[in-house]
Order: C-alpha cells, then structure tokens, then sequence
C-alpha cells in the first residue's frame, strides 16, 4: 500500500521537527546537523521510534492530532537512540 502525498507531507514534517529537536539536544547548537541532516536523522527516528512504539504497544492517548505529538515523539526517541547506536559503533571502530 503507496502512501498518499499527505502522508508524506506529514511524515517530512514530522521528521524535520524531530530532527532539530535532537539536533539541538545533542549538539547543543540551534542549526543542529543541518537542515538535510535534522531532515535525514528526523525520519530515520520517526521510522525507529514508530516501530518501537507499535512493537511495544506504547499509547501515549495523542493520536487524535493531525500531526500527532506521539509521533513528534517517538520520532524523537527514535531520532536520539539512532544517534546513540551511531555513537556507540563509531568508537568501536576508533578502538580498533
């Protein structure tokens, strides 16, 4: 099933506010990565963070928001624990 041009409206819009939200966290800086990085890092979380939630059956009762705030959620969780994995093999491979 295609999604619709709503859609993915919705989920680039949810992936750049994601992404600036743990851009800013992270680097502690306002641009964060980047518009195409806040971008790229947003929606690999919403994709991580929306399979988290469905897996684990998390609910937070927001969904009846067009661009819910459990999604900008999960995507940010998403979002910080993809930049943790990153984290994590990128000194693994200095200690190498």
């Amino acid at each position: 099933m295609a999604p619709t041009i709503g859609e993915l409206i919705v989920w680039l819009v949810v992936g750049a506010l994601a992404g600036s939200a743990t851009g800013m966290l992270v680097k502690r800086q306002r641009e964060g990565f980047g518009r195409l990085g806040n971008l790229g890092v947003g929606l690999s979380g919403a994709l991580i963070g929306g399979l988290l939630f469905k897996l684990f059956r998390i609910d937070l009762g927001l969904a009846e928001v067009s661009i819910s705030l459990e999604d900008l959620i999960a995507a940010l969780v998403g979002s910080l624990l993809l930049l943790g994995v990153v984290r994590l093999i990128r000194r693994a491979k200095e200690r190498r």
